[in-house]
This record gives structure tokens, C-alpha cells and sequence, in this order.
């Protein structure tokens, strides 16, 4: 039996869908067609796959986004397909041999855990926590052998370039990029229209597929590209003489990020990174503790102090329990004056880029959210999975001028909640 599903692979699409390598990394521009493409590549997929309960899956960054920009693609294209089940209740289509296909939301990735999956497609990368791929997703996929898709459009330089940069060259992945000067899917009049309404850095980003432009509206692209160009992130030494010092954002749900660093002279040496979600205070404090550091002043924020019902003490008293007690509450303070303070602070700062690279991937990406009725960015950050690290870095900023200088340590020092005594 043939049948029209009514998609038509448009030819720069071709080489994708006739791909034989598991792993895929497919960079192109707005409007070119690439969510289309991949959601048909899933239909295609799982009418192939002669597997028992074959499930493939989708993932946006938002459930809400999956709902929106691929839900009615999944409905339309198997639409025509016999005895197919179309269920509005989780967002997914079951094929007449049993094969499934389900959308997910990237923001609350912790519920893949424990699939299994015959095949993935991760739409704007670029935009999901980067512990999503590595520590849930992809495990899902060994047991069945399953493959995996990176499409999206480039923001700055994050966890969506390392995959890039990493498929080139390797057999096992299939790679393209797709600039709307090269595509010819969009005519030259619609281009030279869209370029009037961005700047260069928003069209070389959004249509020619640029990961070297700066985000739009992140609050220290600039400052991070002059790091860059310094060779300020690189390999930074931990300094064993000179204290590790900590600034902490405490998740409630959320991450809890922690950045680890040293006062060298006027340098700030960010050595180490550690986030988590869903777990105590107690596995930080060990997951602390198996580094090598000489441990110095944790920064901690202020609803760190307030005592929790449940366990009637606060935050900041646990950790003292738990073998840490030379932690400060940075005083509350606008997040504005905080950005501010960041934006002073990083051209003092040495990233160690390995250890930090998650987080230096939230920083880059930190930015305003956007308001898509008035089309203007509004007056706060968007809150995704760059917030607690940034908040986090925030609070170290602010919090700088509360540990003591380098030349107090070794001499008994008694901690109040707000600085030394």
C-alpha cells in the first residue's frame, strides 16, 4: 500500500534523510525547514522499525515549545497513515505496528529517566541544559542501539558548537550546515528585508548560522568574548597555598550551582564548577569535600538564612553542621546592580575551561527575555537553566568584598552570618 503523507523533502534536506551514520548534527537557518524534516525523519523512522515497542522521541527545550512548534506537524503527517492513534493527552502518536512517538520538554529532562528509546531528535540544542544529552538522554538510547539528532540554530558558543565541532571529521556522525545565502530557500528580496530588522550579529546568527556572534540580549556576551580573545580561559592551576573559596545559589527544585575560586592578587581564579539538582545539601558538601582544596569562605545567598519548617534551622546552619563553617550571607541586593557587578568583575577572572565549561556555557548564554507581542527584550533575565549558575556568579561578584585578605589566613578568624569578626 502507498500512501501520501503530504511531505515532500525539500533537496538541501536530502543528504540528511538519506544518512546510514547514527549521530547527527544538522545547523540551519530560520524558516528553513529543519523541524519538518526531523519530524518526518521520526515518522519515517519508527514505520520502518521492525523492533517490539520501538519508541522514538522529540525533545524541545520547553514542553511547551514541543507542543507548539512540532505537535501539529506529528498530527498532520500521520494523519493519513491506518490505524493510527493520536493522543492529545501526552503528545504522542502510535503507529499500526506499535511503534510510538512522543514529545518531551527539556526543561524537566529527569523524566526520561528510566526510557528506553530507538531514536532521538533534540530540537534547538542550543537551549536545553547540556547535563540533559550525557546524563539522561543518551543512555536511554544504549540498550536499543538507538540514534540521536542535534538540530537547532546557533546561540553563541555553548554545548550545541562542541557537538558541532566534535561530528567533524568522524564517521560515526553525519554533519550539515545550512546558511540561508547558500540554501536558495528563501528568496534574496525576503533577506535583504529580514537584515533590515536585525543587527549583525542577530543575522549572522539567526540566517547565517554564525556560532561566533554574540547572543542576542545576554547580559555578558561582550565581556566573555574579550576573555576569550585574552586567553583567560584556559587551563587554570589550582594555587595549593591560597584558599578555594565558594559562592553558592540554592535551588528549591532547580540546580544548585556552586563556583569554586581563588583570590590571586587582583586575579580571580575560577577553578571549579559544581551543579546538581534534586539531591540534599549533604552530597554538595561531599562532592565538595573529594577535591583537594584548602576550603576558605562559602558566599552563600540570603535565603540561606531564614530557618526552614522542616528542619528548623536554616540553610546556612546544615551546611555548618555538615563540616562548613566559614560561610557569609551576601546581603540582598537588585539583580541589576548584581549584573553590574559581574560585568565589573570578569575582566579580572581566569576560567578554567574544562571545569568550568558548563558553567561558562550558562554565563554566555544568560540573558533578557524576550517579549514576543511587543517584540522588545523586557526589564529581567529569562529564567531557563542559565539562571542558578549565573545567580550564582552573581552572589560571587557581590560577596567578593566579604572574605578577608589572603595575608588573615592561617590566624583564628570567628564567622558571624554577614563577615568576620
Amino acid at each position: 500500500m502507498r500512501i501520501s503523507l503530504g511531505y515532500e523533502a525539500r533537496p538541501q534536506f536530502a543528504p540528511f534523510h538519506l544518512r546510514r551514520q547514527r549521530w547527527a548534527c544538522l545547523v540551519a537557518h530560520r524558516r528553513a525547514g529543519k523541524t519538518v524534516a526531523c519530524v518526518m525523519d521520526l515518522i519515517d523512522a519508527a514505520l520502518r522499525c521492525d523492533k517490539q515497542d520501538a519508541r522514538f522521541a522529540y525533545v524541545a527545550p520547553t514542553y511547551t515549545q514541543a507542543k507548539d512548534v512540532a505537535w501539529l506537524y506529528l498530527k498532520r503527517f500521520t494523519a493519513p497513515l491506518p490505524g493510527v492513534e493520536q493522543r492529545e493527552s501526552d503528545l504522542s502518536v502510535i503507529l499500526h505496528n506499535g511503534a510510538r512517538i512522543r514529545l518531551y520538554g527539556a526543561d524537566n529532562y529527569d523524566r526520561l529517566r528510566g526510557l528506553f528509546f530507538d531514536g532521538v531528535v533534540m530540537d534547538e540544542y542550543g537551549d536545553m541544559d547540556p547535563r540533559a544529552w550525557p546524563e539522561v538522554i543518551r543512555p536511554a538510547l544504549s540498550d536499543r542501539q538507538g540514534w540521536g539528532v542535534f538540530i537547532g540554530t546557533p546561540k553563541g558558543s555553548n554545548h550545541f558548537r562542541e557537538v558541532w565541532d566534535a561530528a567533524e571529521g568522524d564517521e560515526a556522525w553525519f554533519r550539515a550546515m545550512l546558511k540561508a545565502s547558500e540554501t536558495g530557500l528563501l528568496p534574496p528580496a525576503e533577506l535583504a528585508d529580514i537584515r533590515k530588522s536585525l543587527t549583525e550579529d542577530q543575522y549572522a546568527q539567526e540566517m547565517e548560522c554564525s556560532f561566533d556572534a554574540a547572543v542576542i540580549g545576554a547580559y555578558y556576551a561582550g565581556e566573555l568574548h574579550r576573555l576569550d580573545e585574552a586567553k583567560q580561559v584556559a587551563r587554570v592551576p589550582w594555587e595549593p597555598k591560597v584558599p578555594v573559596h565558594t559562592a553558592w545559589d540554592l535551588g528549591i527544585g532547580d540546580q544548585t550551582a556552586i563556583w569554586c575560586f581563588q583570590k590571586v592578587g587582583d586575579e580571580i581564579r575560577v577553578i571549579d564548577f559544581v551543579r546538581n539538582s534534586g539531591v540534599h545539601l549533604g552530597w554538595y558538601v561531599n562532592e565538595l569535600r573529594a577535591r583537594p582544596y584548602t576550603w576558605g569562605t562559602d558566599l552563600l545567598p540570603h535565603d540561606a538564612e531564614p530557618k526552614r519548617l522542616q528542619t528548623g534551622e536554616s540553610v546556612q546552619e546544615t551546611l555548618r553542621g555538615l563540616g562548613r563553617p566559614n560561610s557569609l550571607i551576601v546581603p540582598m541586593h537588585n539583580v541589576y546592580d548584581g549584573i553590574n557587578a559581574v560585568r565589573m568583575l570578569l575582566p579580572r577572572c581566569w576560567f578554567d575551561a574544562e571545569k568550568c565549561r558548563d558553567g561558562l556555557s550558562a554565563l554566555r548564554q544568560y540573558r533578557r527575555e524576550w517579549d514576543e507581542k511587543r517584540k522588545v527584550f523586557k526589564e529581567r533575565p529569562l529564567h531557563d537553566w542559565c539562571s542558578d549558575p549565573a545567580d550564582a556568579f552573581r552572589y560571587l561578584a557581590m560577596g567578593l568584598s566579604l572574605i578577608p585578605d589572603a595575608n588573615s589566613w592561617g590566624k583564628p578568624l570567628k564567622y558571624s552570618n554577614r563577615g568576620i569578626v
